[in-house]
This record gives C-alpha cells, structure tokens and sequence, in this order.
C-alpha cells in the first residue's frame, strides 16, 4: 500500500501565489487544502487533521496574528512555515515566539520553500514554553554552559535561543560592543540541526572588499595574480552548517550585493570558475549598528537587511544585568588565572565596585580588567588597588554613575582597551600573532586595534 499523502493547510489572500504553490506542491505529492484568510483557516483546522500549515502573515483575520496564535495554543503538534512578502521584527520575533519551523520572505523560489516543508514535516514540532520558573532556569543554565548570566534579560535572551536554535531562520544578533555576540552565535549554532557541521565566524572587517569575494568563495589556480593554488572559500567551509559574519555593518555595499545573493540563491561562483556551487548554511550577522538607522541613511541595502533580520536579537548591556557581573569576574577568574594560582578570589569591595561601575565596554572591557588584576594582584585576593583608574576613582567609591561625569563612555572604553593592550603585548613580548591568539582576535584584528590606539608593537619587544 502506498503511503498516505501528508496535508498542508495553505492559508494567503493572493490568489495567484497560493493556488500556484498549492499546484506545485500537488507535484511534488502533498495533499493541499487552500483558505483566503486566517477565519477560515482555524474553522478547517477544527474538522481536518494536518501535517503543516503554509501561513501567509498579512491577510484578513490575522492582522494581531490571530491564525498562528490559535494554531500554537491548540493545534501545536502541527509544524507551522510563515511566508510573507511585508516582513517585520516584530514580527519575526513573536512567529519564533510562538514556536514556528520557518519564517521565509516573498518572493521564495519553490525550491526553498519545498526544502523548508520537507524540514518542518520532517522534524518533531518545537513548542513555546508557556512559562520561565525557576526550575526551568537551572535547566537552560545547564543547556548553555558557555552563556554565563542568571538576570531576567539573559533567562529571556536563552529562552529566544531554545526557540530560534531549531528553525532555520537567518539571525542578526545585535548589542553595544563587547556583549557577546559571537558568544550567542556559537551556542545557536552548537544546538541546532546544524550543529555536526561547521560554523565558519567571518570578520568582516578582516576581509578588503578587493578581496571579497576570493576569500568567501574561493578561486581557482591563476584566475588573478597572485592565485597560485586553488583556494576553498570560507563559505565552502561552513556546508551544511553555519555562516557567521560579525561586524557586519561595516560590510560595503558592492560585498552587500554580493552577500545578498547568496542567501537568496543559496549558490555562489568561485573567481575563475565558470559553473555555480551550491551552499546549504544558515546565515547569522552581527552588529553594533544600529541598521534600521543605517538602511534609512542609504547605507546598507535595505533588501539583505531583512533577508537577515528574520529574528533579531537584541543583547542587553552588562550594566543592565545585575549580578551577572559578578558571574562573569568570577568565571574569568577561573579561567584565567592557570598560571597564577595563588590569585582565588576578589574583595568584597572589588565586588561592590564591580557592581557599581558603568562597564562602558561591556564583557569585553571586564575580561580586560580580570586580566590585568589577575597579572597585577599581591595577594589571594584581587583588591580595588589592583583595578584600572576608572574603576578605583569612580563609581565604586560613592553611587552609580559616580565620577562618570568627567570621563565619556568612550574615554573609558579607549582608556581600558589601551591598558589591557599594554599588558597583552607586554606578556607576548611585542609578538602579535600569539598576543591575538590569547585575545580570541585575528592577527588582523589585534593589528587593527593596535593602529587604533597608536601603539606600536615592537616597542615591547
């Protein structure tokens, strides 16, 4: 006997779009029911079994998203895709909410939007959680080791990534710098379906837009000068698993066209070659732009900006989560102080300090400072004397937000990077190369902050 045929519920008020899908998809052996609006959707719902609902977002009945609400809340083992040609974050962000497969944008080729209906009937459906207790806050903690924070904007950071890990939606993660975007990244990534693949992290402030496309889609022997080999291409790197691309609003605009298409061809052409390759990845983008205000003035190209911000994570600053940054002193702590053991903890005046600080360059500029109070300590325990300036003549002495007055963010931020450069480059004896591995930086990108700050390497060696 063959096999009963798998029924999608295709809910859009486009003639033409819906009728056209629900024929290809009889093609390819699905058995279609078609609605024009969210009302008739649900009324359906209540009478026929389903293994998919194909739900387009703006159309009669579900302007307050009332269809994927009402097919989460009662018909939740039914995996749910939205396809729709007005995207928005917010939207975005409550269909993930709500616990849908996929999120794709208008006009999709059916190629994509067949492969994306193949996953979701393929995958056991993923359910929103109705509630964050404490019980299960112990158990996201545990399912994220690599994410350190208990404060309420990181329990409901972690409960986005439960959600958004399983689908395939591209992610543009977002936040001042030092946050830890690439942090959220990878644990994205490590509990996906992807995750048995790479994920391949591209700086694109690294990357010379002359060489743009050499060094993400590779090239053949001799197809420029200096090609002397064949060269992969990062994106052949990341096949099956994860493309991630940090710093992305200083990306050009002609690498942005490039980028653009492709995430929506899914294919790129190595220089010299002739024939397309195809690439299956995930895209996830971050940024400490602000690129609603950036497209708005032109510079980047408002079509990749919502191919990208399908979900948009916005990461909270150290200063608004609480005692996560005590957390986090004493996990680098540990982690950092192998080599001088005798350094075990930090004073109660440290702490309190800690607290009160600002932490302009967020998690960043704390990893600097355990680093340099771990090198500078004279006890067992790291005293306020072993801070920088700005963390002994200021906030911790009297208020929040104390002594802020006569030092700007950025002040602080150059003043802190400056310090912690010193001593890296100091430990390293002026070497860059082992200096940025120790920094979690390229060569490139410790060169970068080096001319930044007009500090010269081989003055320390």
């Amino acid at each position: 006997m063959s096999e009963t045929p798998k029924r999608i519920l295709i809910a859009d008020d486009e003639p033409l779009y819906r009728d056209t899908t629900a024929e290809l998809l009889r093609d390819e052996g699905y058995e279609c029911i078609c609605v024009e609006d969210a009302n008739d959707a649900i009324e359906v719902l209540q009478g026929h079994p389903f293994d998919l609902i194909l739900s387009d977002l703006n159309m009669p009945g579900n302007l307050k998203l009332e269809l994927l609400k009402e097919g989460r809340t009662k018909y939740s083992h039914i995996p749910m895709i939205v396809v729709t040609g007005v995207p928005s974050v917010p939207s975005a962000i409550e269909s993930v909410r709500l616990g849908i497969a996929d999120y794709l944008l208008k006009p999709i080729k059916f190629e994509e939007l067949l492969a994306a209906v193949h996953r979701a009937i393929r995958q056991p459906t993923t359910l929103p959680r109705a509630t964050t207790s404490a019980s299960n806050v112990t158990d996201t903690r545990t399912e994220y080791p690599e994410v350190i924070g208990r404060s309420q904007p990181m329990i409901e950071l972690l409960d986005i990534v439960d959600r958004v890990a399983t689908s395939n939606a591209n992610i543009l993660i977002t936040g001042e710098s030092g946050t830890g975007k690439e942090v959220i990244a990878k644990a994205i990534h490590d509990h996906s379906q992807r995750a048995d693949h790479p994920i391949q992290i591209i700086d694109c402030t690294a990357v010379p837009e002359s060489l743009f496309e050499s060094v993400l889609f590779g090239h053949v022997k001799g197809s420029f000068t200096g090609a002397v080999k064949d060269q992969k291409g990062l994106l052949r790197n990341c096949d099956g698993g994860t493309a991630f691309f940090d710093e992305l609003g200083e990306l050009p605009q002609t690498s942005q066209a490039k980028l653009l298409r492709v995430i929506q061809e899914q294919t790129f052409t190595p220089v010299g070659e002739s024939r397309p390759v195809q690439v299956d990845a995930r895209f996830i983008c971050a940024t400490n732009r602000d690129l609603q205000k950036e497209v708005a003035a032109a510079r980047f190209r408002q079509d990749l900006f919502y191919r990208l911000a399908v979900i948009h994570i916005e990461l909270a600053p150290l200063r608004e989560r609480g005692d996560d940054v005590v957390l986090l002193a004493k996990h680098f702590l540990n982690q950092l102080n192998s080599g001088r053991a005798e350094v075990t903890d930090l004073s109660t005046q440290t702490l309190e300090c800690f607290r009160r600080y600002d932490w302009p360059g967020n998690i960043r500029e704390l990893r600097n400072v355990m680093e340099r109070a771990i090198t500078l300590a004279r006890g067992p325990k790291i005293e306020v004397d072993d801070l920088p300036r700005q963390l002994r003549d200021g906030p911790c002495q009297s208020g929040p937000g104390a002594g802020l007055s006569e030092i700007s963010r950025d002040e602080a931020l150059d003043h802190a990077d400056r310090e912690y450069l010193a001593i890296l480059l100091k430990k390293h004896d002026g070497v860059i190369a082992s200096a940025a591995r120790q920094a979690g930086l390229s060569r490139q990108g410790l060169s970068k902050l080096l001319k930044r700050h007009g500090i010269d390497a081989d003055e320390y060696r």
